[in-house]
């Protein structure tokens, strides 16, 4: 296995992410950690070769300690920083990220309530993105 894939993050699954900090600090065997996390075993033993902490016995039996295993999951876990846009910027849903809108139109809706439509200067698809009037 390379070091390059290794060190990569992996997306894990919602059910993974929120049952692994319940995890208790014992070892447990691959078959009884995948049945408490609700994935396949054959899933685990991937994630063993991408950088999951284990150990084998004497036997060569595979033993995941739990709570390393949720320190692990932690770690490749990937947050999001709330970020502020400015107010000519809206969130490109095909793109996937905040950009600058082209010919930022602001149609008011009721109150002091906005919609600011404009196109997306990567793809041109529209966007359109609520706000506030001051």
């Amino acid at each position: 296995m390379s070091t390059k894939l290794r060190s990569l993050r992996m997306k894990l699954p919602h059910l993974v992410i929120v049952r692994a900090p319940g995890l208790l600090p014992m070892l447990y065997k691959v078959g009884e950690l995948a049945n408490e996390l609700g994935i396949p075993d054959r899933t685990l033993r991937d994630w063993l070769n991408t950088g999951v902490p284990h150990q084998r016995d004497r036997r060569g039996h595979l033993w995941v300690n739990g709570q390393e295993f949720a320190q692990w999951v932690e770690k490749q876990r990937i947050k999001k920083a709330p970020e502020k846009l400015a107010d000519d910027e809206a969130y490109c849903l095909h793109c996937r990220q905040p950009v600058t809108l082209i010919d930022p139109e602001y149609i008011p809706i009721r109150g002091k309530l906005i919609n600011i439509k404009g196109y997306c200067p990567q793809c041109g698809n529209v966007i359109n993105r609520g706000g506030r009037r001051d």
